[in-house]
């Protein structure tokens, strides 16, 4: 594995870290509200809202680690039909397209840090800064695109990127799973 290659890992695996924190905090936060809110008649308004910025980073921070294991939707059917060579040019293909739809999400993000930090945009929630929570889109698709270069730079010098489907067995079969 390259250096870059293992500078993905660690990033993506760093953020697929803070995603499952942001899974269990977000349980705790929603066990929290439903016991408040049924058991003593006293709604947190917040946590609904903290929910969902969480559950945001969770989709944005895991999204990275699920490239990296080739867990994102794919057409292993199709790829495990058409030969190896083929086979590589399409997931190359597939990383390169991953990659450019990451580097504009973290465009995207860029900008919309900057424009809620220059005109001062607040939450619904007193003191939270709006760019706190849009901060959560540039981050993952940073980690995106770095996983992505990373894949498409080892697929186009030959070699053979870890977690890189075969197609030699049934996707829907539980086999893949099996052998990673």
């Amino acid at each position: 594995m390259t250096w870059l290659g293992k500078a993905a890992e660690r990033i993506a695996g760093a953020a697929g870290v803070l995603a499952s924190g942001a899974t269990v905090l977000c349980l705790v936060l929603i066990c929290i509200s439903v016991a408040a809110r049924y058991l003593f008649n006293l709604p947190i308004a917040w946590i609904d809202k903290v929910a969902g910025w969480l559950v945001l980073a969770v989709v944005l921070l895991a999204a990275g680690e699920t490239q990296r294991r080739f867990e994102h939707i794919g057409v292993d059917v199709a790829t495990s039909r058409i030969g190896p060579r083929l086979a590589r040019l399409a997931h190359l293909l597939g990383a390169l397209a991953v990659a450019a739809v990451a580097g504009l999400l973290l465009n995207a993000g860029l900008e919309a840090v900057a424009f809620s930090r220059m005109v001062g945009m607040q939450t619904e929630i007193e003191g939270v800064p709006e760019w706190w929570v849009q901060a959560i889109l540039p981050a993952g698709a940073a980690v995106l695109l770095v996983v992505a270069l990373a894949q498409a730079v080892v697929l186009a010098l030959g070699g053979t990127p870890p977690h890189l489907p075969t197609g030699d067995a049934d996707p829907t079969s539980g086999d893949r799973m099996l052998r990673e």
